[in-house]
């Protein structure tokens, strides 16, 4: 009897993956930057169209030529579907959060979603949670509310459409790790990008303003930074185990409080700072557990 011939163990090149990442997280900076500056002048929508064509092409372009129309097979198109139309609303309140907060506030409280995917997943799927990540979440929360705190006295729009950005991702995070046992992740970026590109067109009869060349040639530069940062993103955790690379992450936030410094000139306030520190201790936390207890489960 022949013997089995092993399966080719997967290469990794953890400096590799972790450039990547970093290269990731100021793309989606910029575009976050970019954003920010568009929604100012240009309907929110339109924005968001423009910037999902250039996204939607550059993916196609980077992924179909291997996979062709294949890419598109799936049993799940209703998972899909509906991953896709809350991925829009997501994206659709941080945009508008956009308008009404400084770039690193914003950013931050986007942040947070680790916290709340781990809640949901509790909640809705009846994960463990265990004492220390419990503590974890409690902590992280407290970042948030220290970033949210009522200005003025007053409610703060922005930093509610935040936290439903914050909470919608964190519900595609939960969705998107449980569909990606079945669905390759060609397969899950090539039905967010058309199903976006489709709910973004839907808002254009609500106002389209023609932009200047100059102009769209940002909102182009935009959606560029949103596919290729996508793209690297997917590469890196591709390269890397996530526990190596996901930390780098983080420095979105760094990335996101300079733009908003140098272009608007927002200077972080300590409560900012302090409770970003926060929220990204609690989530490099949440990391390195989840890692131990895959491994403890993957020993037995």
């Amino acid at each position: 009897m022949t013997e089995k011939a092993a399966a080719p163990t997967r290469r990794e090149h953890v400096p590799l993956g972790i450039a990547y990442m970093i290269g990731a997280t100021i793309l989606f900076s910029a575009a976050g930057a970019i954003t920010k500056w568009a929604v100012a002048t240009y309907p929110v929508g339109e924005v968001g169209f423009i910037r999902q064509v250039v996204s939607t092409l550059l993916c196609a372009a980077m992924i179909m030529p291997r996979t062709g129309f294949a890419v598109f097979r799936t049993q799940r198109l209703g998972a899909h579907a509906m991953r896709g139309f809350s991925q829009f609303t997501s994206q659709m309140c941080l945009i508008i959060a956009l308008t009404m907060l400084p770039l690193g506030a914003a950013m931050s409280i986007s942040f947070s979603a680790p916290l709340f995917a781990v809640l949901i997943a509790v909640v809705l799927y009846r994960e463990r949670v265990g004492l220390y990540r419990g503590i974890a979440l409690l902590v992280g929360f407290v970042g948030v509310l220290l970033i949210t705190e009522p200005r003025s006295g007053g409610v703060e729009f922005g930093t509610v459409f935040a936290l439903l950005n914050a909470i919608i991702y964190a519900s595609v995070t939960v969705a998107v790790r449980r569909m990606s046992a079945t669905e390759s992740a060609d397969t899950l970026t090539m039905y967010q990008m058309v199903a976006l590109l489709v709910l973004m067109a839907s808002l254009l009869p609500l106002g389209f303003v023609t932009p200047t060349p100059a102009d769209l040639g940002l909102l182009a530069l935009c959606g560029v930074s949103n596919g290729l940062g996508q793209f690297w993103w997917t590469k890196a955790l591709s390269l890397a185990p996530a526990p190596a690379i996901m930390p780098f992450y983080y420095l979105s936030l760094a990335w996101a409080i300079g733009f908003g410094f140098v272009i608007w000139g927002d200077v972080p306030t300590r409560a900012l700072l302090i409770g970003a520190a926060v929220i990204v201790v609690s989530g490099l936390y949440l990391i390195w557990r989840e890692t131990l207890e895959r491994r403890r489960l993957a020993a037995r």
